[in-house]
């Protein structure tokens, strides 16, 4: 059974975070989707955040867990936001149980394939060695060399934990993202179509939604909508969160 923090009363929605984050990164979102007669459902994927740890990664394992949390919570008609691998699995699960959502909110990711482009930050987080018990501080030091922005670094530090009094480790399942780092960007299958409300939503500095990607995601979601949040890259809902707020609200009421 997959963790999550559930806020609020009202209308399901579900919220699923992108690659090598967890259901904290929206906790303040969250509050104010409750806020606004939403049940929020801040989710932890598989091999992130406080759910289990599996040596399958891939979405149709993803979106069966989502599909048994529905089942075990008893939710119905629900709405979900998905960011970055969190929309491919918001994908994924419209395809497969279109009957179960309601509206869906894709943020910064399109249906196609993508290469592998987190190399360097799995070689920032394998460059890291616990045995060695190393501080915040240290850690922070040791993968500066692989990803010089600071934001980036704190996003992925907002994964320690003290594994033992003395002993920080990592959250998710390194040891597996090692191994199939590929699944990540898989495409949907060629010929599925998820006919109800879509709202795809890209950042303004981020190029993961390109005009070229627009047909295909037409093509797949015939009501989808394709909006944009100003003053923002890849973690748009990070870094215009009022926007971001105020456009999905707009679209999930």
């Amino acid at each position: 059974m997959l963790y999550s923090k559930i806020e609020g009363q009202g209308q399901p929605l579900l919220i699923l975070h992108g690659f090598l984050g967890m259901s904290d990164n929206w906790k303040t979102l969250g509050a104010k989707y409750a806020e606004q007669g939403f049940q929020a459902h801040l989710i932890d994927l598989r091999n992130h955040g406080r759910s289990f740890h599996s040596d399958e990664f891939t979405y149709a394992a993803m979106v069966q867990d989502l599909h048994d949390y529905c089942v075990e919570k008893q939710l119905q008609n629900v709405d979900l936001i998905g960011h970055s691998m969190g929309g491919k699995v918001g994908m994924f699960f419209a395809m497969s149980h279109p009957e179960m959502l309601k509206k869906l909110v894709v943020a910064d990711i399109a249906p196609r394939y993508y290469a592998p482009h987190h190399q360097e930050i799995l070689a920032a987080l394998n460059a890291v060695d616990f045995t060695k018990k190393p501080s915040r501080s240290d850690v922070d030091t040791i993968m500066a060399p692989y990803v010089p922005d600071f934001g980036t670094r704190q996003f992925l530090m907002k994964n320690l934990y003290w594994r033992e009094p003395d002993q920080l480790d990592f959250r998710f399942n390194l040891a597996v993202f090692n191994r199939v780092i590929d699944t990540i960007g898989e495409a949907l299958p060629q010929n599925s179509v998820f006919e109800k409300p879509t709202l795809f939503l890209r950042g303004d500095r981020s190029n993961y939604i390109q005009e070229r990607d627009l047909a295909d995601i037409k093509r797949h979601f015939p009501n989808a909508t394709v909006d944009t949040i100003s003053n923002s890259g890849h973690w748009l809902h990070a870094e215009n969160p009022a926007e971001f707020f105020e456009k999905t609200v707009a679209f999930l009421k």
